[in-house]
């Protein structure tokens, strides 16, 4: 892994692509233990959670499904604090077991904003999984029962997560160079 260049702005190695494979198959390992006959519905927060989600899934051994929503928040490299939703849901969560999957929870208001809205029909169970948990940035609490790593408040890229849509094809996760 080498420092990258993204629009004009440097990057360094920050997760290689093993240590973020070890954690995914050990989230996968509490998911199936807790999930054990209860069929959860894994929702996917689009665009950057997708890998997450897809190898996530690829070690789920309980019988579940997936679907996704999109929601937009960021501008540049700066949570903007307006969420805006793109794509909905469109199975009924009422009375399911709901599992959120997310790349990266940063201020924590995408999150709040989905978790209002899966509350709010009345699924039997709601947890949060996600890859990068960044707690200095939390500006409302957000129970998060996945987590992928604990990590600074940088700026990153790679393994689903862009830049102004770069990086996302990247194996490992990049962090903006600190000046």
């Amino acid at each position: 892994m080498s420092t990258i260049i993204v629009h004009q702005r440097n990057f360094e190695p920050f997760i290689d692509s093993n240590a973020i494979a070890q954690r995914v198959q050990a989230i996968a390992v509490e998911i199936n233990q807790h999930y054990e006959g209860k069929n959860p519905l894994f929702l996917a927060v689009l665009n950057g959670a997708f890998i997450f989600a897809a190898d996530l899934l690829r070690h789920i051994a309980v019988q579940s499904e997936i679907s996704f929503v999109k929601i937009a928040s960021y501008e540049g490299t700066q949570s903007s604090g307006e969420i805006k939703q793109l794509i909905g849901f469109t199975e009924s969560l009422y009375n399911r077991h709901v599992i959120i999957l997310e790349d990266i929870i940063d201020t924590g208001l995408s999150m709040l904003h989905i978790l209002e809205q899966v509350n709010a029909q009345h699924p039997a169970s709601v947890s949060v999984a996600t890859l990068l948990l960044k707690p200095a940035s939390l500006r409302v609490p957000i129970n998060v029962n996945y987590t992928g790593f604990e990590i600074e408040s940088r700026f990153v890229l790679g393994y689903g997560m862009d830049y102004d849509g770069i990086g996302r094809n990247l194996p490992h996760i990049y962090a903006e160079r600190m000046s």
